[in-house]
């Protein structure tokens, strides 16, 4: 039987919005996967995630092009999320960057642009996206912001809107500096805070204890060698995964082909077959 497309109306839409904040209030932890095109959304919650993330380097990958290095437009990523969105009935957070632009209005339309295709929930960061002044000075990042609060409000449904302090993923490992972001955009009318590649369990509970807002964090080195139950113990609430899983299919991608392009074909233990793949996305 082919699979159909769910129809998001605006009650599927509010209820989606519902679900995803309900799941920021625990108890525990729980994982936000980061799918890239509609057949991965489908594996995805065919294996029971709770939810979807949208990911700025899976897309940027699928395009050919690079990440975090404004290769990508807002339009190309709302119709990402719109793709995400209609392939299952999981809520689906969109991973905006930094709202497309440096204004104030543009972490705002993002917001706007984001929920209009779907999304019950989005992040903005506070980085510039140029290398030589990559995190917005702390007064205008927080303007930013607020400005993204504030269309998220006027949205007919409960916008969850995180917000991401991007120090320690830019070479700025200042802990102070990135809990005082993050405390100043809770008050800004974020729902959700982020700070991805913190260094250690330490620098994890520090975040979460100095806030009251729910913590997300990026399975990435330390927080990696953590369980999700660890972190739940260290206080986190969300844990995504950002382009851990496109990386980890292309890289599967380019081993095989490496080998073929060899000479010899690689042992097919582990790949699934047809008929799996087909099962995972009738179960999505």
């Amino acid at each position: 039987m082919q699979r159909t497309p769910v129809e998001l109306t605006a009650a599927e839409q509010h209820r989606r919005a519902t679900t995803f904040a309900e799941l920021h209030r625990g108890p525990g932890a729980f994982v936000l996967p980061n799918p890239w095109d509609a057949g991965t959304a489908r594996i995805l919650a065919g294996l029971g995630y709770p939810a979807l993330g949208t990911t700025s380097g899976g897309l940027a990958s699928r395009l050919g092009r690079r990440d975090a290095a404004r290769q990508v437009g807002l339009d190309e990523a709302v119709d990402n999320v719109r793709e995400i969105a209609e392939a299952t009935g999981l809520p689906v957070s969109a991973d905006l960057e930094n709202g497309y632009g440096d204004e104030p209005r543009d972490a705002a339309d993002a917001v706007r642009a984001a929920a209009l295709a779907g999304a019950v929930g989005g992040s903005v960061e506070d980085a510039t996206g140029r290398a030589d002044d990559p995190i917005y000075e702390h007064d205008r990042a927080v303007e930013r912001i607020a400005a993204a609060a504030e269309a998220a409000r006027e949205l007919p449904f409960p916008f969850t809107l995180t917000a991401r302090a991007e120090n320690f993923l830019h070479g700025r490992a200042d802990l102070a500096d990135t809990i005082r972001r993050l405390r100043a955009y809770e008050e800004a009318g974020a729902d959700v805070l982020y700070a991805p590649a913190l260094p250690d369990a330490d620098a994890i509970r520090a975040v979460c204890s100095a806030v009251t807002a729910p913590v997300n964090v990026l399975a990435v080195g330390a927080a990696r060698a953590l369980s999700v139950a660890e972190l739940a113990e260290l206080g986190v609430r969300r844990i995504s995964l950002g382009s851990t899983l496109a990386r980890a299919a292309l890289s599967a991608l380019v081993h095989e082909s490496r080998e073929i392009a060899s000479g010899t074909f690689p042992d097919a233990a582990g790949v699934l077959s047809g008929a799996d793949l087909a099962e995972l996305f009738e179960r999505g």
